[in-house]
C-alpha cells in the first residue's frame, strides 16, 4: 500500500466539541485557543513513533495523547500511515514547493543548499522525527516504503530539473548520503559529528552529494 503524500483534508479548522468524544463515550472540552486538533496529532504522533517505532504505535495511543477521539486520526490523515509520512516526514509540506527553494541559486551549490535544509529541519526537532524513522523502518515494510518513496520523488525531481544523466544511480547515491547522516547524527549520535555545527558540516558533506548529483559518478 502506497502512502499520498498530499492525502490530507486540506481544511484547517478546528474541530468542534460535538465530534471530540472520547471512545468510552465521555466528551471533551474543547481544546485550548491555538492547539488545534490536527497539529495536536502531529505533534503526539512524532513522540509516540519515536518511542514505540511503527508497529508498537496504536491509532489509540496517539489520539490519547494528543487529548482527541481516535476517529480524528482518519479524518485527518486517512489512516496510521498517512499521519506517519506527515509526522515523521514533515509531511505535508509540498515536495515541489521545497525543490524551489533548494533550485534557487546556482546548480554547483544545490549540495550545499540540500545538506543545511535537512540537518536545519531535523536539528529544529531535535531529530525526533529521524529517530521515529529508523526505529520503524527497522520492523515495517510500509515504514520503510515511506522512506524510498520520499527521497525517490524528491531527488529523482531535482535531478532530472538540472539535466544529470543515470538519474536512478544517483538519486540512491544521494539518498544514502542523507539517510546515512542521519543515522549519525541522530541515531548512533557519533561524536563530534552529532553536536556538530551545520555549516561545517555542510562544507563537509556538500562536496559529497554535488558530486552525485551533477559530477562523474564513474
Amino acid at each position: 500500500m502506497s502512502v499520498e503524500f498530499g492525502g490530507c483534508l486540506s481544511h484547517d479548522g478546528a474541530v468542534s466539541t460535538t465530534d471530540n468524544t472520547e471512545t468510552t463515550g465521555r466528551r471533551r472540552g474543547r481544546r485550548p485557543a491555538g492547539q488545534d486538533t490536527r497539529t495536536a496529532l502531529i505533534e503526539a504522533a512524532r513522540t509516540v513513533f519515536a518511542e514505540t517505532g511503527y508497529d508498537g504505535a496504536t491509532v489509540r495511543a496517539i489520539a490519547t495523547r494528543a487529548g482527541v477521539d481516535a476517529a480524528m486520526v482518519n479524518h485527518w490523515f486517512g489512516s496510521k500511515e498517512g499521519l506517519f509520512a506527515q509526522a515523521v516526514l514533515e509531511l505535508p509540506f509540498d515536495p515541489m514547493e521545497l525543490q524551489k527553494i533548494l533550485r534557487h541559486g546556482p546548480d554547483d551549490e544545490l549540495g550545499e543548499r540540500i545538506v543545511r535544509t535537512f540537518i536545519t529541519r531535523w536539528d529544529s526537532a531535535g531529530g525526533g522525527q529521524f529517530v521515529a524513522l529508523i526505529r520503524s523502518i527497522t520492523g515495517h515494510e510500509q515504514a520503510g516504503h515511506v522512506l524510498r518513496d520520499f527521497f525517490q520523488r524528491f531527488f529523482s525531481s531535482l535531478i532530472t530539473t538540472i539535466g544529470s544523466d543515470r538519474t536512478p544511480l544517483r538519486m540512491n547515491l544521494c539518498a544514502t548520503q542523507m539517510v546515512g547522516l542521519g543515522m549519525v547524527r541522530y541515531v548512533a549520535k557519533f561524536a563530534p559529528l552529532a553536536t556538530e555545527d551545520v555549516e561545517v558540516l555542510v562544507r563537509a558533506i556538500a562536496p559529497t552529494l554535488q558530486r552525485y548529483l551533477t559530477g562523474e559518478i564513474g
